[in-house]
């Protein structure tokens, strides 16, 4: 590959698009704003884009290297000098930028100067020959796969604590992007003619071996034909188990106690027959909105959506009420990082005590309200061991008429005996937990 040779005016239009990144969600909006203001078009667009992403996408790394130089966190610099670091570091420290570019890298100084504060141009000037001359100490296994897959220490530990050698499998998988996956809505809509719609498009897809009425679009395609009309719904394999697994049946109760945005809600109906009932709970008023949407689109008729906290359920339904429940908890969501590859650094190992706690209270409101005999499953989209084992064995230790009833498939079992769980480099779907328990009936 040649080296990378970029302007004054590229320059800047990468620092703005990642100083707005920071106020303007989602960051591609910032970056269109920024590429805009510099007219920023063509193959010159494609290549900043490549560019600002991977600014993104290392972040945490890129922070690491600036406050190993400046010895206090980015996040208390000068927004500014922040994002001009940070655009310094991708381009001198992970690219390989000719003569030309690192000259203008040293130009920034004036333009952070007109931006906000000689003196910030001046620091600036003076850290760059640091910058450029940056050699990482990759001392341990962690760091090297922190450097080469871009996870903090921790998770890259902890993941190693999980699954030993495969541990390198697992981040690179993580990194992968996946491909559209799409659940066939039943209640209006059968799989053949989902299939012969796209083949009509020429668009190239597969259907899961482990849900039938899943399929995997494999080319540039958007779907949203298909759900304006409700015929399918935007649902990960891995997410789509969980309402088989809990197998719900036509005329029972059943409540979703953290429903939006409503796909498994959808699924379970559909698994009804549209026959009985089903609460669907959400906190998020803005999420049950897009729920309620979603279940009109479908043609869902049995589900009553109620904006309340998963935990007030047994005040607001009454005990022992339920036929199955379904608690997809709240969570650290670790397993979705190859569908949200920013969520790798705004996850903080120190926040895993306060997750687990709110898991816990709401699988103690979920066997509130289930009936002896029912059904409850627990699962996350979490792969951390806190979030999902230790949560049930917590909760067997206090329920003495809680069964676990063994799940033998379609992926693998989990560290306790009858979970399962579902991996992103075994099995080619998001990271899952699940695990189903039953209320003895007196």
């Amino acid at each position: 590959m040649g080296k990378l040779k970029l302007s004054d005016r590229q320059l800047y239009a990468l620092i703005e698009a990642v100083k707005l990144g920071e106020e303007v969600k989602p960051s591609q909006q910032a970056k269109r704003r920024a590429f805009a203001k510099y007219r920023i078009e063509g193959w010159e667009n494609s290549k900043l884009t490549g560019i600002f992403y991977s600014i993104q996408r290392r972040l945490g790394l890129i922070d690491e290297v600036i406050e190993g130089l400046v010895g206090v966190s980015p996040l208390i610099l000068d927004p500014w000098l922040r994002a001009t670091l940070r655009v310094a570091v991708e381009i001198a420290v992970f690219r390989n930028p000719n003569e030309k570019t690192l000259q203008h890298l040293k130009g920034l100084a004036k333009f952070l100067s007109s931006r906000t504060h000689p003196y910030v141009g001046y620091y600036y000037y003076d850290l760059l020959p640091r910058v450029i001359n940056y050699v990482p100490k990759l001392d341990s296994e962690e760091k090297r796969l922190k450097w080469d897959y871009l996870f903090p220490e921790w998770f890259i530990r902890k993941m190693r604590g999980l699954v030993g050698e495969e541990a390198e499998e697992l981040l690179k998988a993580l990194n992968e992007t996946l491909p559209t996956s799409v659940r066939v809505n039943l209640l209006k809509a059968n799989v053949e003619e989902v299939e012969d719609y796209l083949r009509k498009k020429n668009v190239r897809f597969e259907r899961s071996e482990r849900v039938g009425t899943l399929l995997r679009i494999l080319d540039p395609f958007n779907p949203e034909w298909l759900f304006n009309k409700g015929l399918v719904i935007a649902q990960e394999e891995a997410a789509a188990v969980a309402s088989l697994v809990l197998a719900p049946k036509p005329g029972e109760t059943v409540v979703d106690l953290a429903a939006a945005p409503g796909g498994k809600t959808a699924h379970m109906a559909e698994l009804m027959n549209n026959e009985g009932e089903i609460y669907a709970f959400d906190i998020d008023r803005t999420r049950v909105k897009r729920m309620n949407e979603v279940l009109r689109r479908t043609g869902v008729k049995i589900a009553e959506t109620i904006v309340a906290d998963g935990r007030e359920a047994p005040e607001i339904l009454g005990s022992g009420i339920a036929d199955r429940v379904l608690l997809d908890a709240p969570c650290t969501s670790d397993g979705t990082i190859a569908k949200n590859p920013e969520l790798r650094w705004r996850l903080r190992e120190k926040n895993i005590p306060k997750v687990v706690e709110l898991q816990k209270e709401l699988i103690e409101s979920a066997w509130e309200i289930l009936k002896p005999g029912g059904r409850l499953l627990y699962s996350t989209c979490s792969m951390l061991r806190e979030e999902n084992e230790d949560v049930v064995e917590w909760f067997l230790r206090r329920h003495g008429d809680a069964r676990l009833v063994p799940l033998s498939g379609p992926y693998d079992g989990g560290f306790l005996p009858g979970t399962m769980r579902a991996w992103p480099h075994r099995h080619g779907t998001i990271g899952f937990f699940y695990a189903l328990i039953e209320k003895k009936g007196d």
